[in-house]
């Protein structure tokens, strides 16, 4: 099986390194996170010429036509460069459900706005008190006429507080889970923006029968919505993937050129028994998050894997960050360095779509379900 990304994708890899290495290095990073947005709509305005936005949507709405090979190869980047634009939250998760529950003439108005970086979308899913995997969705929706209006309350809502529409699910007064678009203008709706812990934004919003459009059919959505998630998952581990990748290498560098007692730390072995550890792990994490994209490659949309995958991914983050932070000893929880701000990240990434433990619990659960080996005499 071949590992390796053909000539195309190293390019497009390529490029999006050549353009967020150049965009940003921790001061600049800093400085963006601390304004209003968090971060550059240079930067996007960039991805969108490229047609990195784009990626996973097909030609004849504006994108590439690409697969999730791609997206796996742009995420990385984005977890390595620590670049804050919100690709995955107000592009790719809320693009995938519109392709695909999304009529044609709301394909054809919504992608090609995504994917030239002119609209923001982001999905309102997630609300007070819920876990995943076991959203239960307590906003409703009401028919009147051909009037449909919502109600309810979602936090967090990832970059709500950029978006200029949201895809919101609702209660069906028949019963099943819908997807709405609302404009983030709408009467009756009260968006209340923060930021989170990793420099990010998100947002919580009230919806008070709020004017909405249902998208696609008003219909059971939720097979879609768990599909949408799991290519969400896959695209995190790769960011993780990212991100692990280069904690790794400031950790061994930083090794290499901090001395105590006049040599360099990488002298002492206690240190370089813990780098390699932390290399295992991120071999792990790779190859974990290699396989969640290959099955998505391949037409497989399984929870299970994404959930094999995001539990060792997680693991990964969290040793690697903690020992990235521990082996650069003071520095390396200022603000001034990039290596604690790869671990806030990181963190963050872990606790979206279900935490280490929640996953955990998800694949314990479903060993009942396995068939035993019987084994003859015993």
């Amino acid at each position: 099986m071949n590992f390796e990304l053909d000539t195309e994708q190293d390019m497009l890899r390529a490029t999006v390194r050549d353009l967020l290495s150049g965009a940003y290095d921790v001061e600049s990073r800093n400085r963006v996170a601390e304004g209003d947005l968090g971060w550059n709509r240079d930067v996007w305005k960039q991805l969108g010429e490229l047609g990195v936005l784009g990626l996973p949507f097909a030609e004849e709405h504006g994108g590439m036509g690409a697969g999730p090979v791609e997206v796996m190869a742009v995420m990385t980047e984005i977890g390595r460069a620590l670049a804050p634009e919100p690709v995955l939250d107000c592009v790719y998760l809320p693009g995938r459900l519109v392709a695909e529950v999304g009529t044609d003439a709301q394909r054809s108005d919504i992608l090609p706005q995504l994917s030239e970086g002119t609209v923001l979308l982001a999905f309102a899913h997630d609300e007070p008190g819920s876990r995943w995997p076991h959203t239960e969705v307590a906003t409703t929706a009401a028919r009147d006429g051909d009037s449909w209006t919502v109600s309810g309350r979602k936090n967090p809502v990832l970059h709500g507080d950029c978006a200029d529409t949201f895809i919101v699910s609702a209660k069906l007064p028949e019963g099943g889970v819908g997807l709405f678009v609302v404009d983030a203008s709408a009467d009756g709706l009260v968006r209340t923006p923060y930021r989170t812990h990793d420099e990010r934004r998100g947002a919580q919003l009230v919806l008070d029968d709020v004017a909405a459009t249902p998208l696609g059919e008003a219909a059971d959505a939720s097979a879609a919505i768990t599909a949408a998630q799991v290519h969400a998952q896959a695209a995190l581990c790769a960011e993780a993937v990212g991100a692990l990748d280069s904690s790794v290498q400031l950790t061994t560098s930083y090794l290499k050129q901090r001395k105590q007692f006049g040599v360099p730390l990488s002298m002492f072995q206690a240190l370089t028994h813990r780098a390699a550890d932390m290399y295992v792990l991120y071999e792990l994490a790779s190859s974990m998050s290699l396989y969640a994209t290959m099955a998505l490659a391949d037409g497989i949309v399984d929870p299970t894997i994404a959930s094999r995958a995001k539990l060792q991914v997680g693991r990964s983050a969290r040793k690697i960050g903690q020992e990235s932070v521990q082996m650069h000893g003071g520095i390396g929880v200022t603000a001034e360095h990039s290596i604690g701000h790869y671990l806030s990240r990181l963190t963050a990434i872990e606790h979206t779509l279900g935490t280490m433990d929640d996953h955990l619990r998800v694949l314990a659960g479903g060993v009942k379900d396995y068939e035993l080996v019987e084994i003859a005499g015993m």
